[in-house]
């Protein structure tokens, strides 16, 4: 038994849910989002609150059972309040700048990183060594995030680099002499 699974989705105020076939589509303030659900669940709408309920007793249903409510649940989070992935940049010279879509980094490279933000996600870059990535589909901010911090990695000798707010990078010590 799933105990995630077995959890109704609450839908918060001024997002609504609707099923067609084993496609969920939920509309919200900030957008719309649909999650195309296998043939092993069934998905019902009764009000507020959307349940997912296996087809069978085999594994796969199982499996599908939990993720399927996750995903729904997700859908919900987005469209209400968003994604948000915090980054922080250290070192010296580095920095982070917004021009227009392309997000400017200067990572010590002998020329600054372009990178193109893509559709439905926005950068901002509060501070030069602060960088925010909002969103309404949870994996995309997390993908963007993570080709962002792909370019410098925090490395472990000087902690220099990309890295999650929050993240604690493991320190080496250096050579001794």
């Amino acid at each position: 038994m799933s105990r995630i699974g077995k959890k109704p989705v609450s839908l918060p105020a001024g997002v609504s849910a609707s099923v067609s076939g084993q496609t969920v589509e939920v509309k919200g303030p900030k957008g719309t989002r649909s999650f195309k659900a296998t043939d092993d669940v069934t998905i019902t709408v009764d009000g507020s609150m959307v349940s997912v309920t296996p087809r069978g007793k085999s594994k796969r249903a199982r499996q599908q059972w939990g993720m399927s409510r996750t995903m729904v649940a997700n859908l919900a989070t987005g469209v209400s309040e968003g994604f948000k992935k915090e980054l922080e940049i250290q070192g010296v010279g580095y920095r982070a700048t917004m021009q227009g879509n392309t997000l400017k980094l200067a990572l010590g490279y002998s020329h600054d990183v372009n990178f193109e933000v893509p559709e439905g996600i926005t950068v901002t870059a509060p501070k030069q060594t602060e960088v925010i990535v909002e969103g309404i589909d949870q994996q995309l901010v997390g993908q963007v995030a993570a080709n962002i911090r792909e370019w410098r990695k925090p490395e472990p000798y000087k902690g220099k680099g990309i890295r999650y707010k929050g993240e604690y990078v493991f320190r080496k010590e250096g050579k001794k002499k």
